[in-house]
């Protein structure tokens, strides 16, 4: 009989276990504010956060520069060099995206330089984009009056790891992206991310910074990492309960269980009796 009583209260500490295992809706909702949304008052709440994109070139970085002029001959022959000196120094180590965007820039060098037709070497490393336009320009300039420089960043990598649907490295075509359509990109976070801890490592001219967001909180709007710079790495960290939780209460397993146990201790009861 004592028998029994420890396989009944087995059975009913892994079901308490099941229960309490269970990832709970806090750690799986983003931008939480709860204050906020409960007041009426406040339907509507800014967060002001200045979209600046102020990204400082790097080597390895692929800038798309093409001029537009009234002397057509000198537009087309500029950038048919573009073209065809591109296929020389575009860099393999992002054959996983787009080859057209590689084809049609410049890959900036170890030495922080691009190699432009007619001009050669122009240093952009530690520029904005819109530094090295007006750099470009002022060039151009000294060889033809009627001329329009036009500068945009090539690609924007992502590295997206840990706890989302679709972990990978992706290639963006725009000038900036924030972490919830990053997220969005890697097919959003799985029910077992840990969105309160998220690693960004950015890379500095020095070396790597890890910076942690929380993206459970609506402040994270208001961040400086809320708006992403090229070729970081995003890590989502999993949840502790990973390893034996459940994103829903398994209540058939529960139920299964305990009418088992009760089938055996009734029949058990009849056979002693």
């Amino acid at each position: 009989m004592k028998r029994i009583v420890l396989i009944l209260c087995a059975t009913m500490t892994m079901a308490v276990a099941m229960l309490t295992s269970c990832v709970s809706q806090k750690k799986i909702l983003y931008l939480q504010n709860e204050t906020m949304l409960s007041d009426s008052a406040f339907m509507s709440i800014e967060y002001e956060n200045e979209r600046n994109f102020n990204y400082k070139i790097q080597p390895g970085d692929n800038l798309f520069i093409k001029i537009a002029s009234l002397d057509e001959t000198f537009s087309k022959y500029f950038n048919s060099m573009n073209q065809s000196g591109a296929m020389a120094t575009s860099s393999t180590q992002y054959s996983s995206g787009n080859p057209a965007i590689y084809l049609n820039g410049y890959n900036v060098g170890a030495d922080g330089n691009i190699e432009l037709p007619f001009v050669g070497k122009v240093f952009v490393k530690d520029s904005t984009v819109d530094e090295i336009q007006s750099k470009v320009q002022k060039i151009m300039n000294e060889y033809l009056k009627e001329t329009v420089v036009y500068v945009k960043l090539g690609v924007f990598n992502l590295t997206i790891l840990g706890e989302v649907a679709r972990p990978g490295q992706y290639q963006i075509y725009q000038s900036d992206i924030n972490i919830f359509q990053a997220i969005a990109l890697a097919g959003n976070a799985t029910d077992f991310a840990n969105k309160a801890q998220v690693k960004i490592i950015h890379q500095t001219p020095k070396g790597s910074q890890i910076t942690r967001v929380n993206l459970n909180d609506a402040d994270i709007l208001s961040s400086p990492d809320y708006y992403l710079k090229p070729n970081d790495i995003i890590y989502v960290e999993p949840l502790k309960t990973k390893q034996f939780g459940f994103t829903s209460v398994p209540y058939g397993t529960i139920i299964s269980a305990i009418s088992l146990l009760v089938t055996c201790f009734t029949f058990v009861a009849v056979y002693l009796n």
